[in-house]
């Protein structure tokens, strides 16, 4: 009951009480395989390119981000990253590679994340966390502790805009989410949440010649638009047959934007980017 994509992963709430007593620890000590030798370069670059997706970051602001430490970390599939409860003291960075569940057995997923995002940047405000994040696939993270993030925010007022905004927009899709599984039926869902995922990876730059690596399996996916894995394989056979889209292996491509995105009733307002022109 876990989730990460090559670049995109989720979170899920309320873990089923008194499981895994390992991750009740706390995000400085969550259950991550192999740590990597500090490399801020490559980190803060992944990071920078997101913020300025979402924000004006001066070249200053940028070469004071490039200055955080960030400790890259390589995680397994199917590893918890931060569990509900944690008290944690870094937040991370998705640099490569998470659901809610509600109860016993059953699961809700209510956010994916791609490359360059930080899903928990509000743990630096909350001191303990109310959902989870998971990895669906081996993922790599950045961590950067808390104290560095408030220290630069207090520092770069426009860098704290930044993040402040990051957060909004992380606000902004979970409520479009919940209009998706709410107010359309599952064909609408499907192509919405399929147009919403090709455009967030055109933008963290993870689609190559008009096709996106998207590792979803149909379970995964119907967790996140409310449907079983058996209405999510007859809706995306509805998709294929009408010429909207193809997915060869766990690869997906738009055949008819256009009509995938009439078909989603899909307008990108709320992902709020810079650029808006998302032609696939």
């Amino acid at each position: 009951m876990r989730s990460f994509i090559p670049g995109v992963f989720t979170s899920y709430p309320h873990r089923q009480r008194g499981t895994s007593a390992a991750n009740a620890s706390s995000a400085g000590n969550a259950p991550m395989e192999v740590t990597k030798s500090l490399c801020p370069a490559f980190s803060s670059d992944v990071l920078i390119r997101k913020l300025r997706r979402v924000a004006d970051i001066s070249d200053d602001d940028a070469a004071a981000l490039g200055g955080l430490t960030i400790q890259e970390k390589d995680v397994p599939a199917n590893r918890d990253i931060v569990s509900e409860g944690n008290r944690p003291t870094n937040s991370f960075v998705v640099l490569d590679g998470s659901y809610k569940h509600t109860g016993a057995e059953k699961r809700q997923i209510t956010s994916f994340f791609v490359a360059g995002d930080l899903p928990d940047l509000h743990g630096i405000h909350l001191a303990v966390m109310d959902c989870s994040f998971s990895s669906m696939t081996p993922v790599r993270l950045g961590l950067i502790r808390h104290s560095a993030l408030r220290s630069i925010c207090e520092q770069r007022p426009r860098v704290a805009t930044a993040f402040w905004r990051s957060t909004l927009i992380d606000a902004a899709i979970y409520r479009e989410w919940v209009t998706n599984v709410g107010r359309r039926d599952a064909y609408a869902r499907t192509a919405h949440m399929l147009c919403e995922l090709i455009v967030r990876l055109r933008f963290a730059g993870r689609i190559e010649d008009h096709v996106a690596d998207l590792p979803i399996t149909q379970a995964a996916l119907g967790d996140a638009v409310g449907l079983s894995a058996v209405h999510v394989n007859r809706t995306l056979q509805a998709l294929r047959g009408d010429g909207l889209i193809a997915t060869p292996g766990t690869k997906l491509r738009a055949l008819d934007w256009p009509g995938l995105v009439q078909a989603g009733e899909f307008d990108p307002t709320y992902l709020h980017l810079k650029d808006p022109d998302v032609a696939f």
